[in-house]
């Protein structure tokens, strides 16, 4: 029998058989949120998973109260396709599931728009389904010196991210298979590159395979300046990230592309951190609000984990930060700062007593 007073809790992430074999709840990344769930009378477990053993991972899930999932969505070369089929059904039998895959699919990888007062640009400028929407498209590049990004639907580490320019491109007119573009992935390591239009296009075609879609905002000029990403669980901000996200960035005038500045390391911050106060209002006082109104998806629906990346903005008249929304990452929201396990903790034995009452 399940009891709400001390639930059965598996976390899930990739592993092979080895893994699997030898699992434990200290040899793993993981190893403070199993301790964290200890410490409340919780029964945590690890729960390795690969698509070669899903029906032993799903017998196995079948017999606990939540299963908290961290699987990138294209891990090592495949998807969630099986992983995600599991999940639906474990789900379908009880088993509170986050992030549920139907979840992921209304609130991560770049999907949706939330224009608010106060917030500078929109998450969703283009959702290009075909390659031949997106070549018609920037077919129509809008203005000479337009820089825009482009993102495959499900990726992580600029992975499927790439900033494109037409910079002799002249105003009105439209590029042909032959333009010139000049184009950067944002994996890190990569440089900027002159090609054929034609040439970039048939370097998207592996992001429209089994339905997926490509995803096209514009450059931000501040990028520079860093990333904000705000951690949160279900609509509480639980921690924030901050990074020099450099990988699309130019060079310095007159210096060779491979001097442009490489990605610097995330540094963790708790809620309370000052610089991004401003930041946390808006966030729980009317954007999340805002999302969960258009994506129709009610607070304890909301993922346990989840995070949002803004770029910094325009600034105001009065000096202050804008924020542009870059994209919400749903899927596997890892590494995470310290600060948000006991907010994980008290959301799932939260959603555990909840359930445990209705049943």
């Amino acid at each position: 029998m399940k009891s709400p007073a001390s639930p059965r809790i598996a976390i899930l992430y990739p592993g092979d058989a080895a893994a699997r074999e030898n699992a434990t709840v200290t040899n793993n990344r993981f190893a403070d949120l199993f301790q964290a769930f200890h410490d409340t009378g919780a029964r945590p477990e690890p729960a390795v998973y690969s698509d070669d053993f899903y029906v032993d991972v799903r017998e196995q899930l079948l017999q606990v109260d939540t299963v908290l999932v961290w699987v990138n969505p294209i891990h090592e070369g495949r998807d969630r396709t099986v992983l995600d089929t599991m999940l639906r059904e474990v789900a379908a039998a009880g088993v509170f599931v986050s992030s549920h895959p139907d979840i992921i699919l209304k609130m991560g990888t770049k999907r949706f728009s939330i224009k608010q007062r106060g917030w500078s640009g929109v998450l969703l400028i283009r959702s290009y389904i075909t390659r031949l929407r997106i070549c018609r498209s920037l077919w129509r590049f809008p203005a000479a010196g337009e820089v825009r990004v482009l993102k495959q639907y499900r990726g992580h580490s600029g992975n499927g991210v790439w900033k494109v320019e037409a910079p002799d491109l002249p105003d009105g007119q439209r590029l042909t298979s032959n333009s010139r573009v000049l184009v950067q992935h944002a994996q890190r390591g990569e440089v900027a590159e002159e090609i054929p239009f034609s040439e970039f296009l048939d370097r998207c075609k592996p992001y429209f395979a089994n339905g997926g879609k490509m995803i096209d905002q514009r450059f931000q000029p501040r990028l520079q300046e860093g990333m904000l990403r705000c951690y949160l669980v279900h609509d509480q901000v639980a921690g924030f990230g901050f990074q020099s996200v450099n990988a699309l960035y130019p060079p310095a005038a007159g210096q060779p592309v491979h001097s442009a500045p490489q990605p610097g390391p995330r540094h963790y911050f708790p809620p309370t951190m000052p610089e991004a106060q401003r930041l946390k209002q808006k966030m729980e006082t009317g954007w999340i609000q805002e999302m969960q109104r258009l994506l129709d998806i009610p607070t304890h629906q909301l993922p346990v984990l989840w995070d949002a990346d803004f770029l910094f903005g325009p600034r105001t008249a009065v000096g202050e930060d804008s924020y542009v929304l870059c994209e919400i990452n749903v899927s596997s929201v890892a590494p995470f700062p310290n600060s948000a396990i006991p907010f994980i903790v008290a959301a799932v034995m939260k959603q555990a007593q909840t359930r445990g009452i209705d049943e």
